[in-house]
C-alpha cells in the first residue's frame, strides 16, 4: 500500500523544495478552532500535517507546547475527540494527517480499535515518540493491516542496530531529533543533525525529516537542505495562542515558502 506521506514528501522533492511537516495540538484553543487551525496550516503551505492529542506527562514537548495541551486537557479534550477531529481535516484537505501520540494513549484505547477508528477517519500514520519497534509488534501489525503509516524516532545517540530497526520499521518517514533534550545552539543542532540524517541514508532510509528547535523560516531553510523536511511545533502554537488562526496563517506561508532549495 503506498504510503501518503512519502508520496507528499515525494511531490514536495519533485517541487524542488523540502516538506514542511506542522504540528499543533489538537482540542487547542478549543476543539472547533483547532480543526479550524489544522486546516489553515494544510492551505498556508504544509505538506504534512502533524495532531497531537494532549496527554498529561509529555516527555518530549517544550514548554509552549506543554502549556497548550494543559489547556486542551482542561478544556474536556478526550481521546475519542481525536477521530472526528481528524475525520473533518481530512473531509477539507488533501494534506495527510499524521498523530503524534504517547504510547499510552494508543494501549488504552486498544491498538486495534485505535488504528481501525485513525484509518476510517482518513488519517495517515502515528508518530510513537515513546514506543521502539522491537515493543511494537502490535501497532506494526495494526499499521500493516490498515496502511497507516508508522513513523519512528531516531537521535543522535541511537546506535547502528538501532538505526537499522528504524529503518527497516519506519514507513512515511523517520522522526530525526536534532537534538536530546533542551534546545541548544542552533549550529550544534545543524551539525548533530545533519551527522544523523546522513547515518541514517547510510542505513537506507529514503526519508528522514528533523524536528526539535525549527523555529524560524532561516531555520527551515538550513534543514531541507541536507533532510527531506523540516518538523515545526512550537512557532506554529505560539503563533495560533497569539494570532489565532489567521496569525497562524502568516507564520505558517514563510516557513512553507523556506522549503525551496536553492
Amino acid at each position: 500500500m503506498t504510503s501518503r506521506v512519502s508520496a507528499a514528501i515525494d511531490a514536495a522533492n519533485a517541487e524542488g523544495r523540502g516538506a514542511f511537516v506542522g504540528y499543533l495540538p489538537i482540542g487547542y484553543p478549543d476543539l472547533r478552532t483547532s480543526i479550524d487551525a489544522a486546516v489553515a496550516l494544510a492551505e498556508s503551505g504544509a505538506d504534512v500535517i502533524e495532531l497531537g492529542p494532549p496527554y498529561s506527562d509529555p516527555v518530549m514537548d517544550g514548554p509552549i507546547i506543554q502549556e497548550a495541551t494543559q489547556a486542551a486537557l482542561a478544556g474536556g479534550f478526550r481521546v475519542r475527540d481525536l477521530f472526528p477531529a481528524v475525520a473533518e481535516i481530512t473531509s477539507r484537505t488533501n494534506v495527510p494527517v499524521v498523530v503524534m501520540t504517547y504510547w499510552n494513549l494508543v494501549f488504552q484505547y486498544g491498538v486495534d480499535r485505535y488504528a481501525d477508528d485513525l484509518a476510517a477517519a482518513g488519517g495517515a500514520g502515528l508518530i510513537t515518540p515513546d514506543i521502539t519497534p522491537e515493543a511494537a509488534g502490535e501497532w506494526i501489525a495494526a499499521s500493516e493491516r490498515t496502511g497507516l503509516d508508522r513513523i519512528f524516532l531516531a537521535a543522535p545517540t541511537s546506535t547502528d542496530e538501532r538505526l537499522d530497526l528504524v529503518a527497516q520499521n519506519t514507513t512515511g518517514f523517520v522522526y530525526t531529533v536534532s537534538t536530546m533534550g533542551i534546545t541548544g545552539e542552533r549550529s550544534d543542532l545543524d551539525a548533530a543533525a545533519r551527522t544523523l540524517v546522513a547515518r541514517l541514508r547510510a542505513h537506507g532510509v529514503g526519508h528522514a525529516c528533523v524536528g526539535i528547535g525549527i523555529s524560524t523560516p532561516d531555520q527551515v531553510g538550513t534543514t531541507v537542505s541536507y533532510a527531506d523536511g523540516a518538523i515545526v511545533g512550537s512557532a506554529l502554537v505560539r503563533a495560533l495562542r497569539d494570532g489565532g488562526v489567521e496569525g497562524l496563517r502568516t507564520v505558517a506561508a514563510a516557513l512553507a515558502a523556506a522549503t525551496r532549495r536553492a
